[in-house]
């Protein structure tokens, strides 16, 4: 391949990363809104119950999948044609999974009363909220498996709007409307239910077209897409799962080990340290197809070069915000009330550790778009072992904190695990001088900021609004820079139309 073709793999990854980050955007500060909305409308025990039930699907949901949703991101880019043989992966990834999901909507249904009092304690609404739960594990099953096989055969676009948009914009006003008509956690959960039901119908539609599901495409897979296909997939089932997982295993061991009221604070919390990934998601979201038609065709080098500016992107976006929630943890949790004061420290525990997450970049995603879903699954497997024995042992004592350092030690672990095997793939270093000297930077000029804010106005909104207002100063002051102007208009550039890449044939 030329040095051009790898030129315009770069803008495309460039032109997806934005579309990607607008929609990560809208999804974090939804998924803010949404945990607002529920601790400030339940208080910290009810919303630590509904918590519970999404924490149930999430991690249930995943690991009903089987891996498929990833299965059908890695196998359809490496498709000669979608209409003639892609088509067959989507009953292959579908029947099964959607058929475990039934079965265990039906367990679960019928042990609620036990799971309920296990959880949340004896109460009809517990026993009808893990019902509940359960019902929504087929809808995020189906759902999950068409989202997937839109994100691989349609433009970045439709996949954002669904999933990045669509889904978590109704969630709170739904859940809201829910309250203010009068109900309990039961129909509030039915209100983030409903969206991921709407959007499995409206991927169904949008993958029908790319696929040839209208003009009668082949549906029966062959023995060898059923080898390939869930010889993959099968060692993702499970770390697909962790990864859903990571956060809820915390909420479920804090309920169970401290009580409900914890496992509300560390939801919260936790919610905070998810939404700064938006970044990383957004990016994540624009370029897995991508790396994975590269990787297949053995185009490592531009592999390697998309995945270094995406981390670099990724730092200088997303470090600044995660300094700033642990210097002013106060004063983003008094938005949720003065029950979630003492989820500060927990914060700043896991903001360190999601300096980790973010300072490796998407080495996940390197892994299971070479196909090496086993090198996934020991990063993943290590990383919850390790989170679940903390929690064992920290949960009791610490409470919200002791889950909030074994998650952070899981993180850790996971993703320098992950960077290890990430690196062989790519066969060339994950990191340069340029990241160093960027994270430096974005470190040194958000911690200055953040110690003017501090000593300004405290931990609180106030020190927080000081230290806001040192950064825009600062922005500003670099636009008068020669340089910076430069770099601006060089990534204005990146995001012009590319010519069209060639197809591996």
């Amino acid at each position: 391949m030329t040095a051009v073709s790898d030129g315009n793999e770069v803008r495309r990854s460039a032109r997806s990363g934005a579309t990607g980050l607008l929609g990560a955007a809208i999804n974090g500060a939804c998924g803010f809104l949404l945990t607002a909305v529920v601790v400030r409308a339940f208080g910290a025990a009810d919303s630590g119950a509904l918590f519970t039930a999404i924490g149930l699907v999430s991690i249930i949901g995943p690991l009903c999948c089987l891996g498929a949703d990833t299965g059908l991101m890695w196998a359809l880019p490496r498709r000669r044609s979608l209409a003639a043989d892609g088509a067959r992966l989507l009953p292959l990834a579908l029947v099964p999974t959607a058929s475990l999901a039934l079965v265990v909507a039906g367990v679960g249904w019928v042990l609620a009363p036990v799971l309920g009092r296990a959880v949340l304690g004896a109460g009809g609404q517990h026993t009808t909220l893990i019902r509940l739960a359960f019902v929504g594990v087929p809808v995020f099953v189906v759902a999950t498996v068409l989202l997937a096989a839109v994100r691989a055969t349609r433009p970045v676009g439709a996949y954002v709007g669904l999933q990045l948009i669509a889904v978590p914009v109704a969630r709170p006003l739904l859940i809201g409307g829910a309250v203010a008509l009068g109900g309990s956690v039961v129909p509030g959960f039915g209100g983030w239910l409903l969206p991921l039901f709407v959007a499995a119908v409206a991927a169904a539609m949008l993958c029908a077209g790319p696929l040839g599901l209208r003009r009668g495409a082949r549906l029966r897979p062959t023995g060898d897409d059923r080898r390939e296909f869930w010889g993959f997939a099968l060692p993702r089932a499970l770390s697909t799962a962790i990864d859903a997982s990571s956060m809820w295993v915390g909420v479920l061991l804090t309920s169970a080990l401290a009580d409900p009221a914890a496992a509300g604070v560390f939801g919260a919390v936790g919610r905070y340290a998810l939404a700064g990934l938006l970044v990383m998601q957004g990016l994540r979201v624009a370029i897995a197809p991508q790396l994975s038609r590269l990787l297949g065709a053995g185009r490592t080098r531009a592999a390697a070069e998309i995945y270094r500016r995406t981390t670099l992107a990724i730092v200088l976006l997303s470090w600044p915000a995660y300094l700033l929630l642990a210097a002013f943890a106060p004063a983003f949790l008094a938005l949720f009330g003065p029950e979630f004061a003492a989820g500060a420290g927990p914060m700043a525990v896991l903001a360190a550790a999601m300096l980790v997450n973010v300072g490796v970049g998407l080495v996940q995603t390197v892994l299971l778009m070479s196909g090496n879903s086993r090198g996934h699954l020991l990063a993943t497997v290590a990383g919850l072992t390790l989170n679940v024995l903390a929690c064992l042992v920290l949960i009791p004592a610490y409470g919200a904190l002791g889950a909030a350092v074994a998650w952070s030690l899981g993180i850790v672990c996971e993703n320098v695990l992950a960077a290890v095997l990430a690196r062989r793939v790519l066969g060339s270093p994950l990191f340069g001088r340029t990241l160093a000297v960027a994270a430096t930077a974005a470190l040194t000029a958000t911690g200055v900021a953040a110690a003017i804010g501090i000593g300004a106005g405290g931990r609180g909104p106030a020190g927080l609004v000081v230290a806001l207002g040192v950064i825009l100063l600062g922005c500003l002051a670099l636009l008068a820079d020669r340089r910076v102007r430069a770099l601006l208009g060089a990534v204005r550039s990146q995001l012009r139309p590319v010519d069209k890449v060639e197809v591996p044939s």
